[in-house]
């Protein structure tokens, strides 16, 4: 179930396992994304590649946006 989480959160649950998922163009993930994270843009995010995540860990999706 989706929820907003904060920063402390954030690394709590990576510290635990969790799969970090960035979802900006692949240009702009070689440029803005955070250590551990895997990119899947949101334009090509659908079930065949949300499939490759690890179900058994929770999945935190973010997108460095300067806005």
């Amino acid at each position: 179930m989706p929820q907003n989480i904060d920063r402390e959160q954030v690394q709590q649950m990576i510290e635990q396992g969790a799969q970090l998922v960035e979802v900006l163009g692949r240009s702009q993930y070689r440029q803005l994304h955070l250590p551990k994270a895997i990119n899947i843009p949101l334009q090509s995010l659908d079930r065949d590649t949300a499939g490759k995540l690890q179900k058994n860990r929770p999945v935190i999706v973010y997108c460095h946006d300067y806005q």
